[in-house]
Parts: C-alpha cells; sequence; structure tokens
C-alpha cells in the first residue's frame, strides 16, 4: 500500500501536477503551513509531506518549526532555484530530502520511495 501524502503548496496548478504525477498515492492538500498543521492532526497517518517553502501566512520553514513532532514523518522540500538559504534552514529543522523544481515524475517518485 502506498504511504498517505501531504501536498502543502499554495499554487492550486501545482496540486494539479501532483495529481497527476503521483496518482497512485493516496494525497491530502494544504494551501499554507496553517492548513498543513490542521490537515496533519485530521490524517494521523499522513508519512510524507511535499513541502513549498515560499508561501503566504505561514511558509514552510515556520511549519517545519512549529511541527510537533511525529514519528515517522518524513519531509520532502520542493524548492525553487534561489531558495537555497531556507533550503539549508529546512534541513537544519528536520526535513530529511530537497528536490529541485522542475522535475519529473520519475524523480519525485523516487525522492518519494527514498523516504518510505
Amino acid at each position: 500500500m502506498k504511504p498517505k501524502l501531504l501536498v502543502v503548496n499554495d499554487s492550486k496548478m501545482m496540486h494539479k501536477m501532483y495529481e497527476v504525477m503521483l496518482r497512485e498515492y493516496p494525497l491530502v492538500y494544504a494551501t499554507d503551513g496553517r492548513i498543513a498543521l490542521d490537515r496533519l492532526a485530521e490524517h494521523q497517518d499522513i508519512q510524507v509531506m511535499l513541502l513549498d517553502l515560499n508561501m503566504p501566512g505561514m511558509n514552510g520553514v515556520e511549519l517545519i518549526e512549529r511541527l510537533d513532532r511525529r514519528n515517522g514523518l518524513r519531509i520532502l522540500v520542493i524548492a525553487k532555484q534561489g531558495e537555497e538559504a531556507d533550503v539549508a534552514r529546512a534541513i537544519e529543522l528536520g526535513a530529511h530530502a530537497v528536490i529541485t523544481l522542475p522535475f519529473h515524475a520519475e524523480e519525485l517518485n523516487d525522492a518519494i520511495a527514498q523516504l518510505t
């Protein structure tokens, strides 16, 4: 059985892209860090979070800072060029892996597989 994924991204277009690329996974969506915290509380079985760093409201780094360190939750940062400082901070705070945009579906699936 595929792990449940939480997609945290403020772009509806990115949500659609993940829907296509990750159709074999159960997906839960959030558009900012605050909503992501709510989704994690509602879905205790989420195993991997795909996390955008640059979002309005609570951004990705702030979300990682506020996370309750649940057993087994793995964080895959989805980074853009120019976000190196935020990526470094996310890793320092406990992110497990990083993939940089643009990426192919195979790269994303491989990154998720390595985390689960």
